[in-house]
């Protein structure tokens, strides 16, 4: 018992710690900085780009987690909804990127890899509880606020058109991430 409370007290600290993962500035890939030189997206449009690749891949990558270490039904579907919806947003964000001339990240940033990580370590109640709440909330509520930014201040308007009609349904994704931590929280 003492090594499992040991993983779970680190877990949660690592969980904790990362609270603004999801809306960190991403240092440019190659073809981020190849595509600026060459003026075709702003800085802050390719930082979107960036941020929002990367956010979708973490909630991707938490929800086949998900799936695979919960037992919950109402955090398998909410899982369920979130692959199928993710992988949606992340083909089209791919091919936005492709026709601007830049190639989105592949993976989550290495802060999102330590709170996958982190999540990974964890099971039961504990693991639910710590996915409805960091990647079920507060992933949605950093990613609602960065896809209104561009949704209103990207300067590329495929870009801010991107943002504006995928952030109703990553409202909806943090409603229903919100009523699935109150179901976790009361279990």
């Amino acid at each position: 018992m003492p090594r499992l409370h040991i993983i779970i007290v680190g877990a949660a600290l690592l969980l904790g710690a990362s609270t603004t993962v999801y809306a960190q500035a991403s240092t440019p890939s190659t073809e981020a900085q190849s595509a600026k030189a060459d003026g075709a997206l702003s800085g802050r449009d390719l930082e979107f780009l960036e941020d929002a690749a990367q956010s979708g891949l973490t909630e991707i990558e938490a929800s086949r987690l998900a799936q695979q270490t919960s037992t919950n039904s109402d955090v398998n579907a909410f899982a369920a909804q979130m692959i199928k919806d993710h992988i949606r947003m992340r083909e089209e964000l791919a091919r936005l990127a492709a026709s601007k001339g830049y190639t989105p990240a592949a993976e989550p940033s290495l802060l999102q890899q330590v709170e996958l990580k982190a999540l990974a370590a964890l099971n039961g109640e504990w693991f639910d509880k710590a996915y409805s709440d960091r990647i079920g909330v507060a992933a949605h509520e950093s990613t609602v606020r960065m896809f209104k930014e561009a949704s209103k201040s990207a300067q590329d308007p495929d870009i801010k058109a991107f943002a504006a009609n995928h952030l109703p349904a990553l409202e909806q994704h943090l409603e229903m991430a919100r009523d699935l931590e109150n179901k976790v929280r009361n279990e």
